[in-house]
């Protein structure tokens, strides 16, 4: 008997560590360069360009487009001129040389290891015409899952995207405060039950729940998380003429374990 009360509580404690959830990114990878740089790379992970009219510029030498103080990543776009066209379809024009980074950690909700994922962040997010930040995420093989967390398309709006299919995609549009103070969004990812193919995606803003969708086949599915400063593209055209700013701070990646 003795033994059994011993030995209860280490079993009762292994059991609760076996469960715990685990964060993989914390809200303190903004705070150095040492951090940013653990767990996240420069660019995309395809490279320097995308679908928008921006090119991304940025290394552990070059923080002139990325850059990180007191805890806020700070991605800038300015105008360039005589860049020959992006390298991504529809291979628009080069206007702006900007940031983006993704995580060295990718995202697989697979319902044994991982039953789930809260992604989310805190941003000040530019609104103008031509202006296209997003927090999202996608395949790391083939093309869909993505996730659109939050994407800002040059208005005072941010859409929440599931994209099922390249043609089937569900969007919720809520208004952005513009107040120029950080405002938080977060998804949500977690198994569906009685399937072994699809998840649910939970949406919030500034912790208020605004929408809840079904992926389709996207469990198992590896994604990237990437935040990014695009321009133009989908936000319209022409983009400003100065310099403009997306900051970020507090993002968090959690793993969740039941």
């Amino acid at each position: 008997m003795k033994s059994f009360l011993v030995a209860f509580p280490v079993l009762a404690s292994l059991f609760l560590v076996a469960k715990a959830d685990v964060v993989e990114i914390p809200t303190t990878s903004f705070n150095s360069y040492t951090d940013l740089e653990k767990y996240w790379n420069y660019l995309y992970p395809w490279g320097s360009d995308h679908n928008g009219a921006a090119r991304m510029v940025g290394s552990s030498t070059d923080h002139s487009h990325i850059s990180v103080s007191n805890g806020v990543l700070t991605l800038k776009a300015t105008p360039t001129t005589g860049q020959p066209p992006s390298t991504a379809n529809p291979k628009p024009a080069i206007n702006y040389l900007s940031g983006t980074i993704y995580a060295k950690d990718q995202i697989t909700v697979d319902g044994t290891n991982a039953k789930g994922y809260t992604v989310s962040g805190e941003f000040i997010a530019p609104t103008a015409k031509g202006t296209w930040p997003a927090f999202w995420l996608t395949a790391v093989h083939g093309w869909p899952p993505e996730a659109d967390i939050g994407e800002w398309k040059g208005t005072a709006q941010t859409w929440f995207n599931t994209f099922n299919t390249s043609s089937a995609v569900h969007s919720t549009i809520v208004d952005w405060p513009t107040d120029g103070k950080f405002h938080s969004v977060s998804a949500t990812l977690r198994t569906v039950a009685g399937s072994t193919t699809d998840l649910s995606i939970a949406y919030s803003l500034d912790g208020v729940h605004k929408a809840t969708d079904i992926a389709l086949n996207f469990r198992g599915a590896a994604m990237y998380l990437i935040i990014d400063l695009q321009m133009e593209g989908s936000s319209g055209s022409p983009g400003p003429t100065g310099t403009t700013t997306f900051q970020a701070r507090n993002v968090q990646v959690t793993k969740l374990t039941s």
